[in-house]
This record gives structure tokens, C-alpha cells and sequence, in this order.
């Protein structure tokens, strides 16, 4: 008597199914992952943003400009604080550290010419 193996036994669909579902899984992690990185990126563009603004308003102001060290932009309030030293060269080297009250933050470095007395 010949037997036919047409079918799928019951271990081969238990196995598949594993198999199947240890896939589903891992792209359902990775989708998971992605997602709170993206989520995050909002905060460290306006961050970025901010940082970018500040330094612009000191070129533009000079060194000496009184800034606020709180903006409002997005909605979210961002700190800021730019910590100042001199180069050799002259130049004033400003650090503009922009942290939101969520957490992300950005930094920027500039160097501006001293205002002329």
C-alpha cells in the first residue's frame, strides 16, 4: 500500500505558524522602535531651532544684547543659555545650549567679532 503525502501534518502547520509569528513579531518591534525615535525628533528640531534663532539674534544684537533666557515656540518652552569666552583670535565664542521641558536639547558653537568702542 502507497501512501500519498498531499496534506500538511499537523507538526509542519504548528511549525509554520511559529515561524510565521517569530516574523511578525520582530517587524512589529522594529515598527515600535522607529516609532519612538520619530516621536522624539519633533523636540530635537524645534530644539535645534531655537539654538539656531539664538545665535542669529546675537549676531544680529551683538554680544552684549540682553536675550530672554526662555522662547516659547511649538508650543513648548525652551531654555536657553549661551556661555561665553574669549579666543585667542579675539573672537567671543558663544555656546547656545536650548533644552525643552520635555528633555531633548540642542547645542550650537558661534564665534563673533568684539563691537568696535
Amino acid at each position: 500500500m502507497i501512501r500519498q503525502d498531499d496534506g500538511l501534518t499537523l507538526l509542519e502547520l504548528v511549525v509554520a505558524v511559529l515561524i510565521l509569528t517569530l516574523g511578525i513579531v520582530a517587524v512589529l518591534r522594529t515598527t515600535d522602535q522607529s516609532r519612538l525615535a520619530i516621536g522624539g525628533a519633533q523636540d530635537r528640531i524645534l530644539a535645534q531651532l531655537t539654538a539656531s534663532n539664538r545665535a542669529e539674534e546675537i549676531k544680529l544684537l551683538g554680544p552684549n544684547a540682553l536675550l530672554p533666557d526662555e522662547v516659547i515656540i511649538g508650543g513648548q518652552t525652551f531654555t536657553l543659555n549661551a556661555v561665553t569666552s574669549v579666543t585667542a583670535a579675539g573672537l567671543v565664542q558663544f555656546e547656545i545650549t536650548s533644552r525643552s521641558e520635555r528633555g531633548p536639547g540642542a547645542q550650537r558653537t558661534i564665534y563673533v567679532g568684539r563691537p568696535l568702542r
